[in-house]
């Protein structure tokens, strides 16, 4: 299975591509996808659409998954980051992924083991579950702790899944 992580942003949207096989996690690759801060919104939204759908198209994903927005207390920067979040939730939905949302104590808690580690904690254990991987900037750093946090949490729920079905056909796990 190819899971494709994203990290939204206006400016920079990070994305990290991983391979999952069993419970074996391998690097891809990552890189960000950027918009012009001099054009209008709506271009902006468009070179993110067309950035994105390249990555889909050039390595197949099977699975997206999404950091979620936090509140900034600029309204207008929030707005601003949501109008790009919606583009980046909808360029995979669009390709026909399935598309999980994760918030940052949740990707960070998945990697890290804690919900409040510090950025270069993030990084330092991405590079350490996935040989081989040196993010190309923080934003696909961060991309590609949402594809490892998706990993595990899907692992996990599928083994749930599992056991669940098993109990009721009547056999014991």
């Amino acid at each position: 299975m190819r899971i494709l992580g994203l990290d939204p942003g206006l400016r920079h949207t990070g994305w990290g591509v991983i391979d999952i096989a069993g419970n074996r996690l391998r690097y891809v690759a990552d890189g960000a996808v950027h918009s012009s801060e001099k054009a209008p919104m709506a271009e902006r939204l468009v070179q993110l659409h067309d950035g994105l759908a390249e990555v889909v198209r050039s390595f197949a994903p099977t699975e997206a998954a999404v950091e979620e927005t936090f509140v900034n207390k600029n309204p207008t920067s929030t707005l601003k980051l949501g109008l790009a979040r919606g583009v980046v939730l909808l360029v995979p939905a669009l390709a026909g992924l399935p598309v999980a949302e994760y918030g940052a104590n949740h990707i960070k808690k998945s990697v890290v083991g804690t919900g409040h580690a510090a950025k270069e904690q993030v990084q330092m254990m991405v590079r350490m579950l996935l040989p081989g991987a040196s993010p190309s900037s923080a934003d696909a750093g961060d991309a590609l702790a949402v594809a490892i946090c998706h990993a595990h949490h899907r692992q996990t729920q599928s083994g749930i899944a599992a056991r669940a079905l098993s109990w009721q056909e009547g056999r014991a796990p």
